[in-house]
């Protein structure tokens, strides 16, 4: 039986590669396994290891809390988080998320400035 938890980190492994544009061959190589093992750590399969969550969280230059990010003291996933991870699941938001990344860093806070200010307005 699937733990919580390990759904939840194969979920943030998942979406951050996926925001990075990497391929699980990619994550896979850069950590020394093969790409079948990300498959499993991305559906909670396979729970994670602390070293290989190390490795991963390197490979995609963000720091190992990421991947807990929204869990509840009892392992469980916040509702006001799974609204959001639902969010993450969108082909749409991924893109534009993906896009906004590939910017340079001065555009990116132009952007975002915009969107806050668009959003106010409405």
């Amino acid at each position: 039986m699937k733990h919580p938890v390990d759904v939840h980190v194969g979920k943030r492994v998942r979406h951050r590669r996926w925001m990075v544009g990497m391929t699980q061959q990619q994550l896979g190589e850069a950590v020394g396994i093969k790409f079948q093992q990300i498959q499993k750590y991305e559906t909670g399969m396979n729970r994670v290891s602390a070293s290989r969550l190390w490795d991963i969280a390197h490979a995609m230059d963000v720091p190992v809390s990421f991947f807990f990010e929204g869990l509840e003291g009892d392992g469980q996933t916040a509702t006001s988080r799974t609204s959001a991870g639902d969010l993450l699941a969108d082909k749409e938001a991924q893109e534009l998320v993906r896009s906004y990344y590939a910017m340079p860093e001065n555009q990116r806070r132009r952007l975002f400035d915009l969107a806050r200010a668009l959003s106010d307005a409405a």
